[in-house]
């Protein structure tokens, strides 16, 4: 079968389990043939399909995310290596890049709180080369995904990955303080409904937050003042209709709050000053 006509058929098996069957489909040929998807389009058409193309597309009939399947996730023009360990970096997540873009100094020192995969750290840090960033996770596998994230970007040095669970008395005390924190911690209400994709594959303790979601808030945006300068300002991404509660909370902690929305125009990240 030729790598056209296993497309096909991969684009039919898929279409029950995925809205982009097609564009899933390719990705995974590409993987297989070990060739960027542009240049499978171009040159590989006629080519005898692989014979592991078929067990890629049998792992994505079960719903497992192509991001854990090809092992890396594109985000903010990057690529990124993600594992079962950590959530998979989306799009949405990009705007709270921007927004800590916005309040970012030209250098620094930024914390990410649940920094999962590192993406976040890690392209505030190669859009702002004056930077300097600690992530924390509560996840050994995950800071090893985020720590070799940060080499393969070159960001060894400047970005350092150490374990720290913000329910834990003393998490931050050999920290210091920053001039950011950014932060995309769990905030899905436990009884949310979710795509198999999402809650079958990627780590429960990454999304999960109580039954309105807030509890990781509730737990972070006191501690904000001790971990930020005088000066310093808060990132926090958002779920779909949070903001208002959210941004309760951080006024009851003391801060001036603003919203910033994806492309979607949904809200996506609060800006905490």
């Amino acid at each position: 079968m030729t790598v056209a006509d296993a497309l096909r058929a991969a684009t039919q098996n898929l279409s029950q389990t995925s809205d982009t069957a097609r564009l899933d489909a390719e990705l995974l040929m590409a993987h297989a043939l070990g060739a960027s998807r542009s240049d499978m389009l171009l040159r590989h058409m006629g080519a005898e399909a692989p014979a592991c193309f078929a067990a890629l597309v049998e792992r994505r009939a079960r719903h497992e995310p192509v991001a854990y399947i090809l092992g890396e996730a594109e985000f903010f023009g990057r690529s990124f290596i993600v594992s079962p360990a950590v959530l998979i970096p989306r799009g949405d997540s990009e705007s709270v890049v921007e927004a800590a873009l916005e309040v970012a100094p030209i250098d620094g020192r930024v914390l990410d709180l649940g920094t999962g995969s590192g993406a976040l750290l890690l392209t505030l840090l190669a859009e702002r080369p004056g930077l300097t960033g600690v992530g924390i996770d509560a996840s050994l596998g995950a800071l090893a995904v985020a720590a070799a994230n940060a080499a393969r970007l070159g960001l060894g040095e400047r970005a350092r990955m150490q374990r720290g669970d913000w329910r834990e008395a003393g998490w931050a005390d050999d920290l210091g303080r920053f001039e950011l924190v950014i932060a995309n911690p769990p905030y899905v209400e436990t009884t949310a409904r979710l795509d198999a994709s999402v809650r079958e594959f990627e780590p429960a303790s990454a999304l999960f937050a109580g039954p309105e979601g807030l509890d990781d808030y509730r737990i972070i945006v006191p501690q904000l003042r001790s971990l930020l300068t005088e000066t310093g300002a808060a990132v926090l991404e958002i779920g779909a209709g949070q903001a208002e509660m959210v941004a309760q909370i951080a006024e009851e902690a003391g801060f001036s709050v603003s919203l910033r929305r994806d492309l979607a125009e949904r809200p996506r990240a609060l800006i905490l000053t």
